[in-house]
């Protein structure tokens, strides 16, 4: 477990009616301030200070991909029917795609938390944490009334009654636990902009886990898969299926996917929690008398959390009606396909959305700290680093996209209906491949904004072409040139990333953001 030394923690102050931390811990506290300071001030190893908090938040962001991805994977193997592996996505997206506004919203605990690190009042940072708790608290009761409406809206959407309950039996599980999942990320976001990711990184290794087994377990129940002919896995299944038989679980299929999810979030969130309210922590910030709620930062994280609602969740809005509608329409077969380059696309720019989360923690940091001109230096490296791994997964979605596709599709599956879905699926990934590197140029600056605080320009712009271009360009492709069949919408979200990248490029070289006061130099929120 990483602990709260060094860099992590610069000086405590006391807040009115707060008690003084204790003599260790405020002699800790104000030795990493100096080294804070020193980090700050040396921009000599600016490449390895970047990578001590990406690497563990690119695993830690990739993990939770992985986590979708096995679900994904494991209910391929329920049967050769290819249904299952279109149902959980759809249902996975179903869920996400609410959840996502509010995840967008609370993603800037993360700037507040890291620029009060760099302006040297941690102490201040906790109360951000409790009030993405009780965002999620207020969230979560709408989403109780979604999580019924789900069925009916899939039938509503021209879905079969069968694939529509499949469907809602993987997202309704999801929504209902939302304000679990919501909480961790508020926790997860405050330790980003603590510097301290690896806290993060061990909660979601932990999830993952913990989804593994449960999955082996809920999904097949006490009916092992069909044999893989890996002598360990093999062996595995063997005992989740006694074990299920011993226990009396039933066979879940698509839903017991879910239920292991569920299970994994609960880890997710507990282990953050636990270092957050620890005695040593509490000892340094107090972190366990901020938990009442407080309209001031709940306001904060709304005030400038409400552009990156707004993008993330319409973002995924589009890329649902993306996926559902305009893929989704040409057949089962194109649906599956296109679910399984969109997973391979997600675990593609998971770490590069771990670099853009590094890097609104440094540049916010910075920013704390009063120094724009390093911010700008450590958000160019960031862009270099997701850039250039970003082309190369596109070089890899090329040379490897037929082993990528199948490596998704049931070894029971009808060689027929395997043939179609990999030459589908081929096909997709060579879309894909072609906006990687503007993805990561995309997600890289828009961290650096965010980190900053500057939110509102680049959410509105998005919003706008994400309206115009994935979808309005989706349908145009669709109706005016058919021959492109399903490959047209992906043409046009090709299209979406290269433009919003140019425009996140326009926005940062404009040097608007330089001039963001978020925190002032006394360690209270700044206004304007």
């Amino acid at each position: 477990m990483e602990q709260p030394t060094g860099d992590n923690l610069p000086a405590a102050r006391v807040l009115p009616g707060v008690d003084m931390p204790d003599a260790e811990a405020a002699a800790d506290a104000q030795a990493s301030a100096a080294a804070a300071a020193s980090a700050l001030t040396a921009d000599d190893r600016p490449l390895r200070d970047m990578l001590r908090i990406a690497a563990p938040v690119v695993v830690a962001m990739t993990s939770f991909t992985v986590m979708q991805a096995v679900d994904k994977l494991m209910v391929s193997r329920i049967g050769p029917d290819p249904i299952y592996v279109g149902a959980q996505g759809n249902g996975g997206l179903a869920s996400w795609v609410p959840l996502s506004i509010v995840v967008g919203t609370i993603n800037v605990i993360n700037t507040y938390v890291s620029q009060n690190l760099g302006n040297k009042t941690p102490e201040r940072a906790p109360q951000y944490a409790w009030s993405g708790v009780w965002i999620a608290v207020l969230a979560w009761l709408p989403l109780l009334l979604y999580a019924a409406l789900m069925e009916p809206m899939f039938l509503w959407l021209g879905h079969d009654p069968a694939r529509a309950a499949m469907e809602a039996s993987y997202g309704r599980p999801l929504v209902i636990a939302s304000v679990i999942t919501l909480s961790a990320r508020g926790f997860s976001q405050f330790f980003y902009g603590m510097h301290m990711p690896g806290v993060v990184l061990v909660a979601e290794l932990g999830a993952n886990l913990t989804n593994f087994v449960l999955n082996s377990i809920f999904i097949y129940g006490p009916v092992a898969p069909a044999a893989s002919g890996i002598g360990v896995l093999d062996g595995w299944y063997g005992l989740t299926s006694s074990t299920a038989q011993s226990l009396g679980i039933p066979r879940m299929g698509v839903r017991g996917a879910a239920m292991g999810t569920v299970c994994a979030t609960v880890v997710e969130l507990a282990i953050p929690m636990a270092v957050f309210l620890s005695p040593r922590f509490n000892r340094l910030y107090n972190t366990r008398a901020a938990w009442k709620p407080s309209l001031k930062p709940i306001k904060d994280i709304l005030r400038i959390g409400w552009p990156g609602g707004l993008m993330f969740g319409n973002e995924m809005i589009c890329w649902g009606f993306f996926m559902v509608y305009l893929v989704g329409e040409f057949g089962e077969f194109h649906s599956n396909a296109g679910w399984i380059a969109h997973q391979w696309m997600s675990l593609s720019f998971m770490p590069a959305v771990g670099i853009s989360v590094a890097i609104t923690a440094v540049v916010g940091k910075c920013m704390g700290a009063r120094r724009p001109d390093l911010a700008a230096r450590r958000a160019w490296l960031g862009l270099a680093l997701a850039a250039g791994y970003m082309a190369t997964m596109g070089l890899l979605f090329v040379v490897f996209r037929e082993p990528m596709v199948r490596f998704f599709i049931s070894g029971q599956t009808p060689p027929d209906d395997a043939r179609q879905i990999i030459e589908v699926g081929t096909s997709f990934m060579i879309a894909a491949a072609t906006f990687q590197l503007f993805d990561g140029i995309a997600m890289s600056l828009s961290g650096a904004l965010r980190g900053a605080g500057d939110t509102v320009w680049v959410g509105v712009v998005t919003v706008v072409l994400s309206w115009t271009v994935i979808v309005g360009g989706g349908l145009a492709l669709v109706r005016f040139a058919p021959s492109l069949g399903s490959v047209g919408p992906w043409i046009a979200a090709s299209a979406y990333i290269v433009l919003l990248a140019v425009v996140c490029l326009y926005r940062f070289l404009s040097g608007e953001w330089k001039h963001i006061r978020l925190v002032d130099p006394l360690g209270g929120v700044a206004h304007g």
